[in-house]
């Protein structure tokens, strides 16, 4: 889903994500505000209707807040990551979620595949645990099994310099994650994605931090920093796999990456739409931790955007454009909503002036 949110000085800011009914529902809190006061706009949208934002709500937070920072960067003629205090490094290195098919296409082993990724120029080869087709049966023992024979052949193919890392799908319970996690210590992954499902995170990850040696990634699926700033504090994992819009936008990303910098944990952020990746590429050139982008277009074109991100060769680059960097062409899109009228305000305002929960 794509957000516009107009200025009446004509200039109009891009986001992405949320559906039509949690759009509609945040978008009434923009209405008649100055677009420069993003956090103030971020905190009346999260406390502004009775229930706490769920995921699906914070998404769409997310969305509208992209478009601010659009907005921002458009009016002060600067890219987001000028704004967010200069890039601290030279490019964002990527993986690509099924890695590179090699010329000799769907027949390719793993191992070819692996060694076809690295030779594009993507610094980490990723590949699923024990996959098999959609609907079949999955035995997760007999699979755990084929899964170490798997990363055996992988870690062969590119060699002990080479890397590659392990997405679990969450779809193993506890007591397999870690005889999975043991079974591939001996190849050295640069790390494991969403070793356990995600509702048992919380109890699981910290005991699965003790159990094993590989780095955990986890959280694509994950909302606000209140879901998984523990998990953060304590170190108990290593790469946090939280993306945009999904934390709500950047004005909350700025946050999860404060709080990343302070234990140190590295950020992973989930493949995710192409405005929404523009953005993490903003933010994420800034971010002083470790970075790895899983990013799915290569050098596709996209037909809405006729800017979008600096990718060549397995890295993604910050633009010099201002704003999040991309240029909208409506064309290709249907409009399914508008707002244009104040929402909901069910607030109160401390005696100097900020928010707080009604």
């Amino acid at each position: 889903m794509l957000a516009t949110v107009e200025t009446d000085i004509g200039i109009t800011g891009i986001g992405e994500g949320g559906a039509k009914d949690t759009l509609e529902q945040c978008a009434g809190t923009l209405i008649g505000k100055n677009p420069f006061q993003i956090e103030r706009i971020w905190q009346e949208m999260f406390m502004a209707w009775f229930y706490p934002p769920g995921r699906e709500k914070t998404h769409a937070l997310g969305a509208l807040d992209l478009a601010l920072w659009d907005i921002k960067g458009k009016a002060l003629k600067a890219p987001i990551h000028e704004i967010l205090g200069g890039a601290v490094r030279d490019y964002c290195d990527c993986y690509a979620t099924g890695g590179v098919r090699p010329p000799a296409g769907a027949g390719a082993s793993l191992g070819d595949r692996a060694r076809a990724t690295m030779e594009a120029g993507y610094r980490v080869f990723r590949m699923g645990a024990g996959d098999t087709r959609e609907g079949a049966v999955f035995d997760t023992r007999e699979r755990i099994r084929k899964m170490a024979e798997d990363c055996k052949e992988v870690r062969e193919a590119i060699g002990k310099n080479g890397e590659w890392m392990i997405d679990f799908h969450q779809r193993f319970d506890y007591n397999d994650a870690v005889r999975g996690c043991r079974l591939l210590e001996q190849y050295d992954p640069w790390a494991v994605e969403d070793p356990v499902r995600d509702e048992h995170a919380l109890a699981d990850l910290p005991k699965l931090r003790t159990m094993t040696s590989v780095p955990i990634a986890h959280g694509e699926e994950w909302g606000h920093l209140w879901e998984f700033n523990k998990l953060i504090e304590n170190h108990d994992i290593d790469y946090l796999r939280a993306t945009l819009p999904n934390v709500g936008g950047l004005t909350a990303m700025i946050k999860v990456g404060a709080l990343c910098e302070t234990h140190p944990v590295g950020i992973v952020p989930h493949f995710t739409g192409p405005v929404a990746t523009a953005a993490l590429v903003n933010y994420l050139a800034t971010f002083p931790g470790p970075v790895l982008f899983e990013y799915n277009y290569g050098d596709r074109p996209i037909n809405y955007l006729p800017e979008f991100v600096d990718f060549k060769k397995g890295k993604l680059y910050p633009s010099s454009r201002p704003g999040l960097g991309v240029t909208l062409d409506l064309k290709p899109l249907k409009l399914i909503g508008e707002v244009t009228e104040p929402g909901r305000r069910s607030i109160y305002v401390r005696p100097d002036g900020s928010l707080t929960h009604w």
